[in-house]
C-alpha cells in the first residue's frame, strides 16, 4: 500500500471533478439562496472556473475564484476576461495554511470535487469565513456500502485522516462543528464509475507508479465489481449561531 497521502488529496486538474456540473452549481445556489449581489468563494476552482462564471453570469453574485497554483488561475483569468467578467469575479491564489481571506464576508462557499483539508479542518476552517447564514458546500469522502471491504476502508481512513462515515453521520459531524445541516448526496455507482474512467484515461498517459495513492484508489474501486463501499459526498450546511433555536419541525403530525 501507499503511504498516507498529504492534504489536499491529488486530483488531476485536467479531470473532471466531482459535483462540478453547472447543474450541481445550481443545486447549490439554491440551497445557498444566492442573489445577485451574493459574495461567494469558489475554493479550488481549478483551471476552468465554470462555477465561478455560471455564479456570477446566472446569478449576479459577486465571486472569489480561488486555488493554490498559479499555473490553474491563468486560464480562469483569461476566461473571466474574455467574458467580461472581472468586476464580478476575483481571482486569487491563497495558501490552504493561511487562506488570507476577509472573516465573515461570504454567503456562500463552494468546495467542488477537491479535499483540501480533513473534514473537521474544513468545518472549522470555513466556518469564520461565511456570513450570518452563509452555506458550506463541500466535497468528502463517504461510506456508503452497507458492507466495506478491509482494504478500501485501511485505505481510506489513512487517505482522510479518520474514520469513514456514512452521509448522515457526516452531517452528524457538520452539525457539531456549529452548522445546521441541510443536504448530502453521494455518486450513485454509474457516477463514479464515469469518474473512475476518466482518472484511469489520465493515469494510461503517465509512465510510472505515480501518483501510487491515486492508482490504488481506481484499483480499489475496480475491485469492487461496480457496487462501492466508498464513494465521494456533496455535504452542504448553514453557519449556526450560538443559542440559536432549531428549525421548526417538518413533520406536520
Amino acid at each position: 500500500m501507499s503511504p498516507p497521502e498529504p492534504f489536499p488529496l491529488y486530483h488531476p486538474a485536467d479531470v473532471r471533478r466531482a459535483f462540478s456540473s453547472d447543474d450541481a452549481t445550481r443545486r447549490f445556489a439554491k440551497v445557498a439562496q444566492l442573489e445577485p449581489g451574493s459574495r461567494v468563494l469558489v475554493l479550488g476552482c481549478g483551471p476552468d472556473g465554470n462555477a465561478a462564471v455560471l455564479l456570477a453570469q446566472e446569478l449576479g453574485c459577486s465571486v472569489v475564484a480561488a486555488d493554490t497554483d498559479e499555473s490553474l488561475l491563468g486560464p480562469v483569468r483569461e476566461r473571466v476576461r474574455v467574458k467580461g467578467l472581472s468586476d464580478q469575479i476575483e481571482v486569487q491564489r491563497v495558501s490552504l495554511d493561511a487562506l488570507g481571506l476577509p472573516e465573515g464576508a461570504f454567503h456562500g462557499i463552494l468546495i467542488q470535487g477537491r479535499v483540501l483539508y480533513p473534514l473537521k479542518a474544513t468545518l472549522a476552517n470555513m466556518r469564520g469565513l461565511l456570513a450570518r447564514r452563509g452555506r458550506l458546500g463541500f466535497t468528502f469522502p463517504a461510506r456508503v456500502g452497507r458492507f466495506a471491504p478491509k482494504a478500501a476502508l485501511d485505505f481510506w481512513e489513512r487517505r482522510v485522516s479518520g474514520p469513514m462515515l456514512l452521509p448522515r453521520e457526516l452531517l452528524q459531524v457538520v452539525e457539531g462543528a456549529g452548522y445546521e445541516p441541510e443536504s448530502a448526496e453521494s455518486l450513485h455507482d454509474t457516477e463514479l464509475d464515469a469518474h473512475y474512467r476518466d482518472i484511469e484515461a489520465f493515469l494510461a498517459a503517465i509512465p510510472g507508479t505515480q501518483p501510487a495513492a491515486l492508482r490504488e484508489e481506481v484499483a480499489l474501486h475496480r475491485e469492487s465489481n461496480g457496487k462501492a463501499s466508498v464513494s465521494y459526498a456533496f455535504v452542504v450546511g448553514r453557519r449556526k449561531e450560538q443559542g440559536e433555536k432549531p428549525p421548526a419541525s417538518r413533520d406536520r403530525g
